[in-house]
């Protein structure tokens, strides 16, 4: 069994994720974009929007500024992507959209509290609901809600059009056209929305399904624990414990030794191992580099948590932090707020890592705050007091 270092994996995982690469020095069009989807081929959707939607991160911390439009026009107009749930909810490359389709057709057997009691309570309105897309769509859920339910709650306290709505995209019945300014889905018919040669593929088994997406995750991974390739697109440990002994045997995974790890890695044969890495970048919270946290403590020594469900007196780092990437290492956290209103974007809080060449860790920092700012199309960065790094950080901006 070959033996990797830690140093050598963690520079596989990140070559893996497309931060080997060099930003382009021109203007990014839909071909680079492109390049980034067919490496990590899922961007995880979230409500927060702090400072940007989260989707939009991912593309900004691998090619620098972009035109944000050029991945609205890859889901909403070229349908190069399609919403599901993937990870968590997501945009996923249109080519996966055959192996998930046994997720879809899996539904009925994990339908939640609301939508049996719906079932129960009113027979025959979900097909109402389906009825109606189908006459008027493409449409949203406040179309369905009545009066009585347009009250502030949170995303779960959902009213009966909403929840037939997500059953029937959940099943893959309909499918998301696009988001609102509101960040609302707009639903159509799948059979409108998904291209004809891609809905048209013949179905794959479930086995058949997760070995495609064990294998894409490995791809994205580039070296990773049963339970990493697992997590990408959440899977059940069974059928995935099931697709890695598949892939070894066919020669599409290798068994890997990697100092420091207590369970086996397997490694994309695929994959590079860069000597060096000389990346910098701000990481959204669901960038997929890190979103499984123990790979990410595993792989960079880096205990993250996202703070937003904590009290406020109770956080430790703030609201939205973001991960500073430096060469191979997360060196740095940054707590920020895109302050619209005042043309500012704010640094709540900045901390270093143990053993950081401060200085140096700040002049980098600030050059990637400055570009983050101007893209988002804000005027200035203020850093505010808060964090070790802070000070050296302002006088760096």
């Amino acid at each position: 069994m070959e033996r990797v270092t830690a140093g050598g994996a963690r520079r596989i995982a990140l070559a893996a994720q497309g931060f080997a690469d060099r930003r382009p020095r021109g203007r990014v069009d839909i071909r680079t974009l492109r390049r980034v989807v067919d490496r990590i081929a899922v961007l995880q959707i979230d409500s927060v929007n702090v400072l940007s939607r989260s989707h939009y991160l991912p593309l900004f911390s691998r090619l620098g500024p972009y035109d944000r439009t050029l991945l609205d026009s890859m889901f909403e107009k070229r349908r190069e992507l399609f919403e599901f749930w993937a990870h968590e909810a997501s945009y996923v490359d249109i080519r996966l959209f055959p192996a998930l389709r046994w997720r879809m057709e899996d539904a009925p057997n994990q339908a939640w509290g609301s939508m049996v009691a719906l079932q129960r309570d009113r027979p025959g309105f979900v097909e109402k609901v389906l009825g109606q897309v189908r006459d008027e769509g493409p449409l949203t859920a406040a179309v369905l809600r009545p009066d009585a339910a347009r009250r502030p709650g949170t995303m779960w306290n959902w009213h009966e059009g909403k929840v037939a709505l997500e059953w029937l995209f959940y099943t893959g019945v309909i499918s998301a056209v696009r988001r609102t300014q509101a960040f609302e889905r707009v639903y159509d018919l799948t059979d409108r929305v998904i291209p004809p040669a891609i809905r048209n593929a013949p179905t794959l088994s479930k086995d058949e399904a997760t070995r495609v997406l064990i294998r894409t995750a490995a791809r994205a991974h580039g070296i990773a624990t049963e339970r990493d390739l697992r997590d990408y697109f959440r899977l059940g440990p069974l059928a995935s414990k099931l697709a890695v002994t598949d892939l070894l045997a066919s020669g599409q995974l290798l068994a890997v030794e990697v100092e420091g790890w207590n369970e086996p890695g397997y490694l994309d044969p695929a994959a590079a191992l860069p000597r060096r890495m000389s990346a910098r970048a701000l990481l959204s919270p669901f960038d997929s580099l890190i979103w499984t946290r123990p790979r990410t403590e595993r792989i960079f020594g880096f205990n993250y948590r996202l703070e937003i469900y904590t009290p406020a007196a109770a956080r430790k780092y703030g609201y939205y932090v973001l991960p500073f990437l430096l060469g191979d290492r997360l060196v740095a956290r940054v707590d920020l707020k895109a302050d619209r209103p005042a043309d500012v974007l704010r640094v709540r809080s900045a901390h270093g890592e143990r053993r950081i060449d401060v200085g140096s860790v700040s002049q980098q920092l600030a050059t990637e705050l400055s570009n983050m700012a101007a893209w988002i199309g804000l005027d200035r960065v203020e850093v505010g007091d808060r964090g070790d790094v802070a000070e050296a950080l302002r006088a760096a901006l």
